[in-house]
């Protein structure tokens, strides 16, 4: 199956990432540095790129804003739970895994994936049901980095924990209630975090099989995070323990 990306940097990472690019269609008159680089990246990769006009453009996509720029892709390809962790014992490093429960927003969850990229992430894992898949709009707000991050889409987020656990990983989660702010938690490795969706956080069967949970603490007036924000946070405190426990 195929599908539309627009703008230069997600089609650029998709090219980069490996993705089956078919063909790019770029607006007449469009030109400058990223647009060279892309002509020049399609080149190598073998990717026919056609100028067309705007209104062409702006009928092949039609969920924003596409910047002159639109391809025609194969839809992304899901990895393993398996493929993640393989991945992880490859760079010979703790695994480090995200466990979305239930990211409604395509806009969340392409930040999530572009800050668990650029922190290290070996993967994310998201439910099949209520929640966003892997579409153009998350991989546009990733900027691209969903080309670059190993995505497992699990029936059961509850049954997935089970299996990392029986992989070895300890399941951490952040949720509002708990009285344990997460930069004073010893957070254990190797790791996968939980971070529930916009509004609702952690279910509760999920929330019961984690074995620590954290808060984010709130001084201000309101009492949640963006869980993109969140997500990024308890992230990056994980790789500051880890760097703390070995420098090198």
């Amino acid at each position: 199956m195929k599908e539309k990306l627009a703008g230069v940097n997600s089609i650029m990472e998709a090219l980069r990432g490996g993705r089956r690019v078919h063909k790019i269609y770029i607006q007449e008159g469009r030109g400058g540095k990223r647009i060279g680089e892309l002509l020049s990246l399609a080149a190598k990769r073998g990717v026919f790129c056609q100028y067309v006009e705007k209104n062409q453009l702006d009928r092949m996509y039609t969920q924003g804003n596409h910047q002159g720029v639109v391809a025609q892709v194969d839809v992304y390809e899901y990895s393993t739970l398996e493929e993640i962790l393989e991945y992880a014992a490859m760079r010979g490093e703790a695994a480090l895994v995200l466990l979305l429960d239930g990211i409604e927003d395509p806009q969340n969850l392409g930040s999530i994936i572009r800050s668990a990229e650029c922190a290290g992430v070996h993967g994310i894992v998201i439910p099949r049901h209520n929640a966003s898949a892997i579409t153009p709009a998350v991989a546009r707000a990733s900027a691209g980095a969903v080309e670059h991050m190993r995505i497992a889409m699990e029936t059961n987020l509850v049954t997935s924990i089970k299996r990392l656990k029986d992989y070895g990983l300890w399941i951490v989660a952040a949720d509002m209630e708990d009285s344990q702010d997460y930069f004073r938690a010893a957070i254990p490795s190797p790791t996968a975090v939980v971070i529930g969706g916009e509004g609702k956080g952690i279910r509760r069967l999920v929330k019961e099989k984690c074995d620590l949970v954290v808060k984010i603490p709130m001084r201000g007036a309101l009492n949640s995070l963006n869980a993109s924000v969140a997500a990024a946070l308890l992230i990056y405190e994980i790789l500051r323990q880890r760097q703390e426990e070995n420098p090198n």
